[in-house]
């Protein structure tokens, strides 16, 4: 009853997905790397969006970039294999960092720290112009390693072109639709009504 979250891209809205995901779902959230801390934490804000149990990063990291290079510059190399899955009773919505070609240390991308948490994947992704393209190759990556796709959040204005190229160009689901939210809070993010078949992840097998 795990989910990972990915984006197209830094920024894609991923933060937010997850805190929609646990404020629908009833689920905990884990980011295993947050960098750029201080001042950002990713899951102060899905707390306050969800007030969803948090799970302590593994590794917080200074300078706001990706996890091997903000780990050089603390004279740290993540080791894949030094995660495990925090235990928990209720589903686990899980953020990554960046996208999936993200480098984690000389030889691993976020694609491998997926692989070895198990958990199939949704992609946060814009809903503007560019979507297809990043979101499609995002999924292909995804697809290349074998890794089991769920389907894909969007974020931002409402594009019903975008939306049905994704899903048909993609071969995946849309499962959620967040539109700009102002404010954005927890009563404006459950207002926001799950898709059809948007949390059947908690039930869905890898």
């Amino acid at each position: 009853m795990k989910i990972f979250v990915t984006g197209t891209d830094t920024d894609a809205g991923k933060t937010v997905a997850c805190a929609w995901l646990c404020l629908h779902s009833g689920a905990d959230y884990w980011k295993p790397i947050q960098s750029g801390y201080p001042p950002d934490r990713d899951a102060d804000t899905v707390s306050r969006l969800s007030g969803a149990a948090v799970h302590p990063e593994r590794h917080m990291l200074r300078a706001p970039l990706s996890p091997l290079h903000a780990g050089r510059l603390e004279n740290l190399c993540i080791d894949i294999d030094d995660f495990r899955t925090p235990s928990t009773t209720r589903p686990l919505v899980i953020e990554g960092a960046g996208g999936v070609l993200v480098p984690v240390n000389e030889r691993a991308t976020m694609l491998d720290l997926i692989t070895r948490l198990g958990a199939p994947v949704i992609v946060a992704a814009r809903s503007g112009l560019g979507t297809i393209n990043h979101t499609c190759l995002t999924l292909m990556a995804l697809r290349a390693h074998n890794i089991p796709v769920f389907g894909v959040v969007l974020s931002g204005p409402l594009h019903a072109e975008n939306r049905e190229a994704i899903e048909h160009f993609g071969n995946v689901k849309v499962v959620a639709e967040i539109p700009p939210l102002d404010p954005l809070s927890r009563d404006s993010l459950a207002r926001v009504a799950p898709l059809p078949g948007a949390l059947d992840w908690i039930r869905w097998k890898s």
